[in-house]
């Protein structure tokens, strides 16, 4: 099988065995104040803790946006050697707390940072599409990407495969149901796979009637049942534009075409995904819905070490549930098959849309039920082309921004509207 991404078609998730040991690896992390990003330097800090000597990691390079006390925190924590906050007010204190610490700051600070720094991996778990450049200077200089961030494949999927192939860099995922895929494929060659089948908890409205659902407030919106994340995420999950983003992103780690790519209900959030084989049997990934496995899998891959996760405790499942998701409840699902058949500057609309869409939801806004509407709205306006530079998905972004930008400015608050 071969390693990282062979063509744009190809499997970007594949990797060669011989590696080598995780010890001595530099890393970079974007989004390092977040829910992924937190988790990823407390596996860190596990796997030094658990090492002979100085450890397998030395974190080098945080990024955050704008929560810059806890960066400052980490930053002295792990003796980093760079940090880069997205706001730029943050320079003068940073440059005072953080004397020994190079600094950048402002909207490309991340990207200044990973041209800067000599490491040799990232984990990219900046939320949107913000930390794109970021990773793609990153694979440009041939480092192992820990992929969180499912907006870089989603939005420019079709630039990064054959940057993967040109620079030797290598992608492992890191969302926990790419991660279960990748763990069942174990090395195995794409054309032995029947399918694969993502797992979704189905979020907090999966039993909720759809006219109630439309009119969730973001307090019921933001009350997952299974799963701790920010907000944006949690949003995605309650809509399951996450499990939408999630196909997009299993076409290009795992180079399987649409029609083999399925979703299903698993409220317990326990198997993580599984991969049907062309002699129907079935492997699946299970575990507690816990992203320290995951993050820890793709730091010391292709070697397993004692977890930092509560392990299973099976005297205390009685059931797991499955169920097929309800693609009328829930009509994202459907527009991400349709993203992958538009191809081209398809899914940085989409992606850009949803994040546009999902912040004005937040902000109270608009309803609920409108955020997939206006996605889709976006989708059918836009222009789809060709994608063969950073250029043309960051211009595809800019466009279904304004989009919706406008569409909104056009429509009444809820709160208007209930006058």
């Amino acid at each position: 099988m071969s390693s990282r991404l062979s063509t744009p078609s190809g499997s970007l998730s594949t990797l060669d065995r011989d590696r080598g040991s995780s010890r001595g690896r530099r890393l970079v992390v974007l989004g390092s104040t977040g829910s992924i990003g937190v988790n990823t330097l407390s596996v860190v800090d596990h796997l030094n803790a658990e090492s002979a000597d100085s450890g397998p990691y030395r974190v080098v390079g945080l990024a955050a946006g704008q929560r810059v006390d806890a960066l400052i925190e980490q930053a002295h924590r792990f003796d980093v050697e760079a940090v880069a906050a997205a706001d730029p007010a943050a320079q003068s204190r940073l440059a005072r707390e953080l004397p020994n610490v190079e600094v950048f700051t402002g909207p490309d600070s991340a990207f200044a940072m990973v041209e800067a720094v000599a490491a040799t991996d990232l984990c990219a778990a900046m939320v949107g599409s913000a930390g794109l450049p970021a990773t793609l200077a990153a694979i440009r200089r041939g480092w192992t990407i820990h992929l969180a961030n499912k907006e870089t494949l989603v939005a420019a999927g079709p630039l990064v495969a054959p940057l993967v192939r040109r620079h030797g860099a290598t992608i492992l995922p890191v969302d926990s149901e790419h991660s279960a895929i990748f763990q069942c494929l174990g090395g195995r060659e794409s054309a032995s796979v029947k399918r694969i089948v993502l797992t979704a908890s189905g979020g907090p409205f999966r039993n909720t009637p759809p006219e109630q659902m439309r009119e969730a407030s973001v307090e019921q919106a933001l009350a997952h049942p299974t799963w701790r994340m920010g907000p944006k995420i949690t949003i995605d999950s309650a809509t399951m534009m996450n499990k939408a983003l999630e196909v997009i992103e299993a076409h290009w780690l795992f180079g399987l075409p649409p029609e083999q790519i399925e979703v299903i209900i698993h409220p317990q959030s326990v198997v993580h995904s599984f991969v049907e084989f062309e002699d129907n049997s079935i492997l699946a990934q299970i575990g507690p819905p816990d992203m320290k496995t995951p993050i820890q899998c793709a730091l010391t891959w292709p070697d397993r070490r004692g977890g930092c996760s509560e392990p299973l405790d099976w005297s205390k499942l009685s059931g797991w549930v499955f169920e097929p998701p309800d693609r009328t409840k829930f009509p994202a699902l459907q527009l991400a098959y349709d993203v992958i058949e538009a191809g081209g500057t398809a899914g940085a609309v989409f992606n850009a849309a949803n994040e546009q869409a999902v912040a004005a939801f937040l902000e109270g806004r608009i309803r609920f039920g409108r955020i997939v509407d206006v996605v889709a709205e976006a989708l059918s306006a836009a222009r789809i082309r060709p994608v063969d530079s950073l250029d043309c998905v960051l211009e595809a972004d800019r466009a279904a921004r304004a989009f919706v930008d406008h569409r909104l400015g056009r429509e009444q608050p809820p709160e208007a509207v209930a006058r």
